[in-house]
């Protein structure tokens, strides 16, 4: 287990640097510098996410910029086994979101979801209550422009929640997030994608089998295909031959 004084190892896999962290960890570790007041935004990065940000300066900044960055993905798992470069397990926005609930309730604070339409957003803080009971839930969907993100920031702030969790895709969650961060009054804010939607029950997490075995894309495929397919296959064969030429040469693990 990490000290809770101290900044826990990173590891740095092609462009992104990652916290060694196992679940526990990252849940203890955000919580203790949160504590020794050090907030900021949560990143967490899978291999289409990875593979974006080497296309896009923003997003490469904000995850560069984040305090806590996790790595959501099996596949990143295993790069960096293959590479010497080991991080302990895959940390999943769903995961996460559960479990920095459990200690919001513990430390009697609120939480804001943001993201959606409101029927998933209804169906997720209905979720979330019902896992924690007398955890208190603010939210808003996900539908508004870029002239009214200070206006929902403000929103964000009036509730007094101290966790915000986005889920508004990315690269709009990562924007408003970092855009907005000097008004939000929140401790920790995290980009969680289509968690909402699982979340919510609206869709399915792969079995843990797939999860295990790295599958868990194929999943969300099955699910979502006209959404996905072109993501996956583009990012999953960049990763693909990065992995590849990294193997063999291995100066391209840090680009």
């Amino acid at each position: 287990m990490h000290s809770t004084n101290s900044r826990p190892a990173r590891v740095r896999l092609f462009n992104g640097e990652f916290d060694a962290v196992t679940l526990d960890e990252c849940v203890q570790q955000v919580f203790a510098d949160i504590d020794q007041g050090r907030t900021g935004w949560l990143a967490t990065v899978n291999v289409a996410i990875l593979m974006m940000m080497r296309d896009s300066p923003s997003l490469q900044s904000f995850v560069d910029r984040a305090r806590w960055t996790v790595a959501d993905g099996q596949p990143l798992i295993w790069a960096s086994s293959w590479f010497n470069r080991k991080l302990p397990e895959r940390v999943t926005g769903v995961d996460l979101v559960d479990r920095l609930c459990e200690q919001a309730l513990a430390r009697n604070e609120g939480v804001y979801c943001l993201g959606a339409t409101q029927d998933v957003l209804d169906g997720m803080v209905a979720r979330l209550k019902e896992r924690h009971p007398g955890l208190v839930v603010h939210g808003s969907d996900g539908y508004f422009s870029l002239e009214q993100f200070t206006e929902r920031a403000q929103r964000v702030a009036s509730t007094g929640a101290k966790l915000l969790f986005v889920g508004m895709g990315v690269p709009r969650q990562e924007k408003f997030i970092e855009e907005q961060w000097p008004h939000l009054g929140v401790n920790l804010a995290v980009g969680v994608g289509g968690s909402f939607d699982v979340m919510a029950g609206l869709r399915r997490r792969a079995p843990l089998w797939m999860q295990r075995v790295g599958l868990e894309w194929v999943y969300r495929l099955i699910q979502e295909p006209g959404r996905l397919w072109k993501r996956y296959l583009v990012t999953g064969m960049q990763f693909g031959a990065l992995s590849l030429r990294a193997m063999f040469l291995p100066s391209y693990r840090d680009r």
